[in-house]
């Protein structure tokens, strides 16, 4: 389990706890490193988060 938590790579969807205000809560690595960048699969929108409030805040990888 905890390999897998750590296997972020680019392009990997993710599905989010919460939903983004838009109603979506898809979301697409874009960069990974000590920060994660990810983009909203319904509106576009990019966000960083630390990789530490990624881990918490990720429900479940959709796809690779």
């Amino acid at each position: 389990m905890e390999k897998e938590r750590n296997n972020i790579n680019v392009n990997d969807i993710y599905m989010m706890k919460k939903s983004h205000p838009c109603g979506g809560n898809l979301w697409t690595v874009i960069k990974t490193g000590v920060d994660i960048k990810l983009k909203c699969n319904t509106c576009n929108r990019i966000i960083v988060l630390t990789r530490f409030d990624f881990l918490k805040k990720f429900k479940k990888k959709v796809s690779e």
